[in-house]
Parts: C-alpha cells; structure tokens; sequence
C-alpha cells in the first residue's frame, strides 16, 4: 500500500503532461472559434457580393435608354459573374423601371425577374420618399441571396441576403423595354 501511495505523490508532483492536458481542454474550443470565424467571413463576403450585385445590375440598367431582352440575359449573367466564387443558383433578382407622370401619380412602368416574380404593373412598391420627381422615373434593383454555410448541420436555417438598389437612368427620363 505504501507503494501506491508514493506512486500517487508522485503522479501529483509530475508536470510533465500538463500542457497536454491543457491542449485536450482547449482545442474543441479554438477549432469551434477558428470554423465560426471562417463562416462569419464568408457569410459577410457573400452580403457584400450582393449589395455589389444590386448596385451593379442597377448601373448596367441605368446606362441605357432602351433594354432588350438580350441585353438582360447578359445583365444576368454579369450579375452571376459578380457573385463568383459563391454558387449563384441561390440567386435572385428583379429589375423595375417605376414612373412619376405630370399628375405625380407613381406607377410600375416595367418589371423583370430572375428567381423572382417580376411586379404587375398595378403593384407598387414602397419606396423612399422624395426619391422620385415628376416626370421621371427610377430602376429599382432587388437582389436576393439564400447564403447557406459549409457547416450544414450546425446552423439549420439558411440565411436571406437582401439588397435594393435605386437609380436614376443617364441617358433620358425613362429606361424602355423591349
């Protein structure tokens, strides 16, 4: 018995796996911060992707006073350029031309969605006010992004990334479409 007991002393007065020990407390803790840090800065990256997207989409509109439908196919695409390397099947837009006529009534003038259901022209969205002059009229660019992290099965809601963009066309009063 006495054997054992100086065995116990000195097992307690050994240090030498003390910082072993010390790592195996650790680590779980600082693999979750490292992983929760690297999702936090995607997830951010992929939110400013999408204001980039929304801002961009909107600028292309506006530099134009007549849109075609071939020209959207490539506002589209540039706008899944922009988001790369993100997947951009969880992307969706919508492009509306909104007017102001001589009587200050506002009114949807176009609409066109991609993953997104274009707005009727009797529809009329909310808008900021004294964004709008009579007579004239703005491009409202919606974006959204459904961000999903790599870590599935901790986090199990997918976050929404939205996004409006409102502008003001360069060449004229209007942007047409054809």
């Amino acid at each position: 018995m006495r054997q054992f007991i100086q065995f116990l002393l000195s097992f307690r007065r050994d240090t030498r796996g003390v910082s072993a020990v010390e790592f195996a407390l650790l680590a779980p803790f600082m693999i979750a911060l490292y992983l929760g840090s690297v999702q936090l800065t995607l997830g951010l990256t992929a939110d400013r992707k999408v204001s980039q997207v929304a801002n961009s989409v909107a600028d292309l509109v506006t530099q134009d006073d007549f849109i075609t439908d071939a020209d959207l196919i490539d506002i589209y695409a540039a706008a899944d350029a922009i988001l790369n390397p993100f997947d951009t099947a969880p992307l969706s837009l919508r492009i509306t031309s909104i007017r102001m006529d001589a009587d200050e009534e506002i009114f949807v003038d176009w609409s066109d969605g991609e993953g997104m259901t274009p707005l009727d022209t009797d529809s009329l969205p909310e808008l900021p006010d004294g964004l709008l002059a009579p007579m004239n009229s703005i491009i409202m660019v919606e974006a959204d992004y459904v961000f999903s992290t790599n870590l599935g099965e901790l986090t199990r809601t997918p976050i929404t990334l939205s996004d409006t963009a409102y502008l003001r066309p360069r060449r004229g009063p209007w942007v047409r479409r054809g």
